[in-house]
């Protein structure tokens, strides 16, 4: 069943430069991520950009991020062993002021 990874985003004072490149970075992980047994790449989709909602409600956070895995399994192994991530998540612990992570599977209420 698939199931859908959302990140949202708030930085600490970077650059606009610094910034674009941490989000294109984010979006190249579909095709530097590999499945362990197939060498494949296993993310489905990325979808990200900043923030323009005009409801006011964001508490600061100002950029997502939509992933899309196959399988809860893909999901796993990317948020907990894949090592291109978890290279992508240390090079960006200085920048990120907070994050906020949801997962779902669509339809499951």
């Amino acid at each position: 069943m698939a199931i859908t990874h959302t990140v949202l985003f708030q930085f600490k004072d970077t650059s606009p430069e610094d910034l674009k490149a941490m989000c294109e970075r984010f979006a190249s992980l579909k095709e530097g991520c590999r499945h362990p047994s197939t060498g494949r790449e296993y993310i489905q989709s990325v979808k990200g950009g900043r923030d323009n909602s005009p409801e006011g409600l964001q508490e600061g956070l100002t950029h997502a991020f939509v992933l899309e895995f196959a399988s809860v399994e893909h999901r796993d192994w990317y948020v907990k062993l894949d090592p291109v991530h978890a290279a992508f998540m240390k090079s960006i612990e200085g920048v990120v002021e907070r994050a906020v992570v949801v997962d779902f599977v669509e339809g499951v209420y």
